[in-house]
């Protein structure tokens, strides 16, 4: 045991971790240590045993200190063990557990087995003698031309290297993204100044151009976004930010809802409206702020609540005697029809509901 002295427990440069194992406790021969239960290590340059609960308690020896070795079979209340036979203690040993001992061999007791394997990975380590052709203290080239004299890293020196690699790398990746961000908000920024120039000529040219043409353009500049969105940077906060956006809406929203009978969800709205928006997205409670302002703005359209809770967007000329004889047609001629325009007819009394375990169904009041 004399031949063990005090370790940090770290790798040195060019030393390879072979094989661990937990459970061994060590022998002074043929006496237990006064060390408790440990893990053996075995490097391609040294032994090294720690103790599992004090880490700072850690020995290690030099593969060079062993002169032969041998398995010591189980038997009848005793582990398998692995008796190593040490040479004469270095005169200029550094400080150990042991300062003295009376043996020249020490033995691992494996406790949690395991012997077999690293009674083999010692003989290999001990047959290649990897600390004679590259020492602990010089670096190990690795491949060739441009590679050569490069060192392998190991211990928390090695790992606070990759970790700060890691961190460059990542650091690196995150500024490229931002790059190609800004290079995407120029590219937006030309795209809306096209837009704007398009509307323009449209407006400049509207009578040498056909309604189809029209039609055509419009449905680009859709697809390519509104071309001066109103946001919270350009129109502040507030009522004020909420006004503008909603003549805007106006403006942008009654050609679609002419399209689809007047009405629409405002759930489609949402969608349609940050579509055309592109990267200057909504939030659905600003929408809802602005559609509340259509009726005070006195604007062409206006925010419906259904009883179902259902919010719409419909034009002021939709009307409810519409909505209600459209329902009525629809009942009579189809049978079916939406929820919120029967609720509708129902509550005015011109269509009555049978609800019953098959379900809810919607009949004409003939009463």
């Amino acid at each position: 045991m004399d031949r063990f002295f005090w370790s940090n427990g770290l790798l040195e440069i060019n030393e390879t971790l072979v094989i661990q194992q937990r459970g061994v406790r060590l022998y002074d021969g043929d006496d237990k240590a006064k060390l408790d239960v440990g893990v053996a290590l075995l490097s391609t340059h040294r032994l090294i045993w720690r103790d599992v609960k004090n880490h700072e308690c850690c020995i290690a020896m030099p593969l060079s200190q062993i002169l032969l070795f041998e398995e010591q079979a189980a038997g009848i209340g005793k582990s398998a063990k692995i008796v190593i036979h040490l040479q004469a203690t270095p005169a200029n040993k550094e400080p150990g557990p042991y300062q003295h001992s009376k043996y020249s061999f020490i033995k691992l007791s494996f406790k949690e087995h395991g012997q077999i394997e690293f009674h083999r990975r010692l003989t290999e380590e001990m047959t290649r003698k990897t600390w004679e052709n590259t020492p602990a203290s010089q670096p190990i080239p690795v491949g060739t031309g441009s590679q050569a004299g490069r060192t392998r890293a190991v211990g928390i020196v090695g790992i606070e290297r990759k970790i700060e690699e890691k961190r460059k790398e990542t650091d690196k990746n995150i500024s490229e993204a931002f790059e190609d961000l800004s290079k995407l908000m120029v590219k937006a920024k030309e795209m809306v100044e096209l837009s704007r120039s398009i509307a323009n000529k449209i407006k400049d040219k509207q009578g040498n151009i056909s309604e189809d043409e029209t039609i055509r353009f419009k449905s680009y500049l859709l697809s390519m976004g509104i071309a001066d969105p109103v946001t919270r940077e350009t129109h502040g906060s507030g009522t004020h930010y909420h006004l503008q956006l909603a003549k805007q809406l106006d403006d942008m929203l009654q050609a679609p809802l002419e399209e689809r009978g007047g009405m629409m969800a405002l759930t489609e709205v949402y969608c349609l409206v940050n579509r055309a928006r592109g990267m200057e997205l909504l939030s659905p409670e600003d929408l809802v702020n602005a559609c509340k302002m259509f009726e005070s703005l006195k604007l062409a359209l206006r925010l419906r609540v259904f009883d179902s809770g259902v919010m719409v967007v419909q034009l002021q000329s939709h009307s409810e005697e519409e909505m209600i004889s459209s329902a009525m047609d629809n009942v009579t001629d189809k049978g079916s029809l939406t929820a919120e325009e029967l609720l509708l007819a129902e509550k005015v009394g011109h269509l009555c509901r049978d609800d019953s375990v098959e379900g809810l169904r919607f009949y004409p009041n003939n009463f």
